[in-house]
């Protein structure tokens, strides 16, 4: 791939970022970067683990739900597209569309601080956008309002935030990787502590403490990153690189590389569409088909139903050393899974959780089955997370055409977009459906999505020189 993608060398750019301080080896600036996302991912997670729960239990069911704004026109319009819609698969359907919509604005986000207002400002638009958001869902008439300042603010936050770790160092720097490794523990530090601080306050204490506190959390990422800035590579960095990219055709080897991102995208979002069940039809099942009585110390004591939703992220920053060491092993012995192998495996580790939860489903029959079928399946749904996620973030970053970089980081993340479309339709089936059959599609479409991978491995081992 012939491009500019530093008008400077590797050296010079290291000599630029230590003279901003290291910490542990890195930049400092990523340690400030890693806890703004932290706190964002806490605010997003803390949020999203009470969202259904809140709509299905509460704000649906109730008087309030002819008062919020704009409601009756989204569910006459998916009504349109799904047929009629009670309160769990309505419930569902907005659940997908949020979550899908939250990766399907970063491509504008994205363009927005490439080509007019620069990362930094961008960064601090979307983070305001979604503190304002999570304080407007504690009014329940602006619900709507409030999913879509939370929407508006993740497009112009995530892409911008995550470009700035790869800014911190230079092309060639073999500090890059580790350096997402930890970003991405980041953000799951984040995802474990929400659904434990806003997932017990809106339980517990009502709803609109947990939204509020998911509020508080994105203010502090926001500070956070305001200090951080004397830290962070400039915007005017960003711009001079890609005008230094030549103006020409796309070369071969970038063609290739386009190709190899855009073969993946219907496989991965298919994984996508199944992984995001946890804060769906997951939910539901930790709530009303499992037992969630622990014995402690002679007494019993029940798991919260959000409590569940911090088992993923908590396995990801407790599962992650072991991983990367277990690659490093392979390495050094010449058989380590190939990049296309390795998110294979992860899809086919989805299958396998979800064919746990339908053992699940069965041995329990009509009663209500034991927590410790979900805390298998969390651990081997987060296996194939470590497979597949980080992983993905890497290739693109590291073979996507520099002039097209920020696009392609936006293509990429929207296979979230189309995978959270397909969860919140697959997620209205869960009514209709019995629980082990349900369970067994999801498994099928995940093994389907491995297969996938694993037959363009051929095609994709040249593209990405493996």
């Amino acid at each position: 791939m012939v491009e500019h993608r530093s008008s400077a060398s590797p050296l010079a750019h290291r000599r630029r970022v230590s003279a901003r301080g290291e910490l542990f080896g890195h930049p400092k600036g990523l340690a400030f970067l890693f806890t703004t996302e932290m706190w964002e991912r806490f605010s997003y997670y803390g949020m999203r683990a009470l969202l259904v729960l809140y709509m299905t239990k509460y704000l649906l069911v109730s008087d309030h739900a002819g008062t919020v704004l704009g409601l009756a026109g989204i569910k006459s319009a998916l009504e349109a597209l799904f047929g009629p819609l009670d309160v769990q698969p309505l419930s569902s359907q907005i659940y997908g569309f949020y979550t899908a919509l939250v990766y399907l604005t970063p491509i504008f986000g994205g363009l927005l601080a490439d080509r007019v207002l620069g990362q930094r400002r961008t960064v601090v638009i979307g983070a305001t956008l979604m503190a304002i958001g999570h304080f407007m869902m504690a009014v329940e008439q602006l619900f709507l309002l409030a999913l879509l300042a939370l929407i508006l603010g993740n497009g112009a936050f995530k892409p911008n935030i995550s470009t700035q770790v790869g800014g911190l160092y230079a092309p060639g720097d073999h500090r890059r990787d580790r350096a997402y490794s930890i970003f991405y523990v980041g953000i799951n530090v984040g995802a474990f502590l929400a659904p434990l601080v806003c997932g017990t306050l809106g339980e517990k204490a009502g709803w609109h403490y947990g939204f509020a506190a998911a509020g508080v959390g994105m203010l502090i990422g926001l500070a956070i990153y305001l200090c951080a800035l004397p830290l962070l590579p400039a915007d005017e960095l960003q711009k001079a690189k890609a005008a230094a990219a030549p103006r020409t055709r796309l070369g071969r080897q970038e063609w290739r590389s386009i190709i190899a991102i855009l073969v993946l995208f219907v496989p991965v979002a298919l994984f996508w569409g199944t992984y995001e069940q946890q804060g769906n039809t997951i939910a539901l099942w930790a709530d009303a088909n499992t037992d969630r009585t622990v014995g402690l110390f002679g007494s019993n004591a029940e798991i919260p139903t959000t409590w569940f939703q911090a088992f993923n992220p908590f396995m990801i920053f407790a599962f992650t050393p072991f991983v990367v060491a277990l690659w490093t092993r392979q390495a050094a012995r010449g058989s380590e899974p190939s990049t296309i192998t390795k998110m294979s495996l992860g899809c086919f580790g989805v299958a396998l959780s979800y064919c746990i939860m339908a053992a699940a489903a069965w041995h329990a029959g009509e009663g209500k089955a034991s927590w410790l079928w979900l805390f298998a399946f969390f651990v081997v749904v987060t296996i194939g997370e470590l497979y597949l996620s980080p992983v993905g973030l890497s290739l693109v970053t590291k073979i996507a055409p520099l002039r097209m970089l920020s696009m392609m980081m936006g293509v990429w993340l929207a296979t979230s977009f189309v995978g959270g479309f397909l969860a919140g339709w697959l997620g209205s089936f869960w009514s209709r459906m019995e629980k082990p059959e349900f369970f067994l599609l999801i498994a099928a479409i995940a093994a389907f999505a491995s297969a996938a991978i694993f037959a363009c491995r051929w095609l994709l081992r040249g593209m990405l020189s493996e």
